[in-house]
């Protein structure tokens, strides 16, 4: 097993060509393409999740069932997605990288398509879950590949790009949603769906080669898979770099749950004018997120996560003064809010950048792992929100609560000392400037 302590020989070996040309020939590597082929692929999750969403009150009416249960079918697909990943990642260790991404995308449609026919509600939250494990292939196979091809700065490099459409799909998708429902129903919403399915099918097949060569694929089983899982869990740096990612997920999805009902009715914002504010929040995010781009190429992905750590803790703070306090009105409240966000989009990139650095030959296991626990951590946010109140309070306190933690943590591993081991050279990373 590989560990942070003993970065494996396949970090500083060539990269292999990710892209094709029609006729078979390896073509060099255009970082541009690169980054347009990854975002489509980690761009079906989001889109998958969100697309649908302005539909749920049609769909509650139309199978006759509660909001409640609507809205499970959500549930459902946040299931799948964190599931398949645990499955599909090990997987694409073992066999490479395109076979599960096509099976999976193909689950993904074919869920799609039964999502279009479903005559009740428990058929629908079935079909998601199903339509959440196909995605999840696109997610996991997606950052495996950038590890495969990339490590350290270079891959926070990669991954700062990917970022950007994570960051764009979510905010698109149910404006998306809301444009198709204009011309059909909801059940026409799943056909676009399996329409981006198919188109993510036939890029796979032309224009992706395979990434993990078979002398750096795993094949020890299910056996092996658990042993892969349980030296992860172990280790100290990846576990604690993975929840400083999550955490710093956590304050992204609070500001996420709470931000509707701060702005509208705790400042009276219509819908329009919410939709404006959440997505200037948006674009801090993902501003910071290319931002890091930049900094990659003076300082090291330790260097800005500290520091983005430290910078959203304060910002967090106060942000929670001001909600406390009302001290500068709504206009206080999202300097502070930005200030928060760009943080989270400088961190975002470098910690699972960090995590992955070890681990090129199990690349797959620890993204998958990666992700799974990543969302796991982020997630709780929503109902801390719910918690603490709907409004500014709860929203910034659950904000400062997962910075501060994140920081800690954070601190933590920095004082193990290994943290300054991992590699963060641009060995091998041809292509990913």
């Amino acid at each position: 097993m590989t560990s942070v302590q003993e970065p494996v020989d396949s970090l500083r070996q060539p990269v292999t060509p990710l892209l094709r040309e029609p006729g078979g020939a390896a073509a060099p590597q255009s970082h541009l393409r690169l980054v347009l082929v990854l975002g489509a692929l980690i761009a079906l999750g989001p889109l998958t999740i969100d697309t649908y969403l302005p539909a749920l009150p049609t769909i509650a009416g139309d199978l006759r069932t509660t909001d409640t249960a609507a809205q499970l079918t959500l549930t459902g697909t946040l299931a799948g997605l964190g599931l398949g990943q645990l499955f599909l990642g090990p997987l694409s260790d073992a066999v490479g990288r395109r076979r599960p991404l096509l099976a999976g995308t193909a689950v993904h449609v074919l869920a799609s398509l039964l999502c279009l026919v479903a005559p009740n509600i428990l058929v629908l939250g079935a079909a998601r879950v199903l339509q959440g494990l196909g995605a999840a292939a696109a997610s996991v196979i997606a950052v495996a590949m950038v590890r495969d091809l990339t490590s350290g700065t270079a891959a926070a490099r990669l991954l700062s790009r990917l970022i950007l459409v994570m960051g764009v799909a979510p905010v698109l998708a149910p404006s998306l949603g809301g444009a198709l429902l204009r011309y059909t129903n909801w059940r026409g919403v799943f056909v676009a769906l399996a329409v981006l399915g198919l188109a993510l099918i036939g890029v796979a097949v032309f224009g992706l080669r395979e990434s993990l060569p078979p002398e750096r694929r795993r094949s020890d089983g299910v056996l092996g898979t658990l042993r892969v899982y349980r030296a992860l869990l172990r280790d100290p740096i990846y576990l604690g770099l993975v929840f400083v990612a999550g955490l710093a997920m956590s304050a992204l999805f609070a500001y996420v749950s709470g931000s509707s009902f701060v702005f509208q009715e705790e400042y009276g914002l219509s819908q329009q004018q919410f939709a404006l504010v959440f997505s200037s929040g948006a674009v801090g995010l993902i501003g910071a997120t290319q931002l890091n781009v930049r900094l990659l190429r003076r300082y090291r992905p330790q260097q800005i996560l500290g520091s983005a750590l430290l910078a959203g803790m304060l910002a967090a703070a106060a942000l929670f003064a001001v909600a406390a306090t009302g001290v500068g009105g709504m206009w206080a409240l999202l300097v502070c809010l930005w200030a928060v966000l760009t943080a989270c989009g400088l961190a975002l990139p470098n910690a699972p950048a960090l995590a992955l650095a070890g681990y090129g030959e199990a690349a797959g296991t620890a993204a998958a792992l990666l992700g799974a626990l990543q969302f796991g951590v982020g997630a709780v946010s929503s109902p801390v929100v719910g918690a603490l109140g709907s409004g500014s309070v709860g929203m910034a306190g659950t904000m400062l609560g997962a910075m501060a933690l994140a920081s800690g943590l954070l601190l933590l591993v920095a004082r193990t000392g290994r943290l300054e081991l991992l590699d963060t050279s641009d060995a091998g990373a041809a292509g990913a400037h």
